[in-house]
């Protein structure tokens, strides 16, 4: 599910859901940190949005095993 995968790269790159807000915001994202917990656990996000978090984090890489 997407909403692992995000969480575990957060955990990979110790980034909390605060931080992860900065960092979204930092690439022109606008969102809070509480709509960012509402959406990652109900795991209702597009595929976008999605990467748009990969980036934020600096993810280069996705691993889906």
């Amino acid at each position: 599910k997407a909403k692992s995968l995000l969480r575990a790269e957060m955990a990979r790159h110790g980034a909390t859901y605060g931080q992860l807000v900065e960092r979204l915001a930092a690439i022109g994202v606008d969102d809070n940190e509480r709509n960012l917990r509402n959406k990652v656990s109900r795991g209702k996000f597009t595929a976008g949005f999605f990467l748009q978090c990969l980036s934020a984090l600096g993810s280069s890489q996705l691993h889906l095993d």
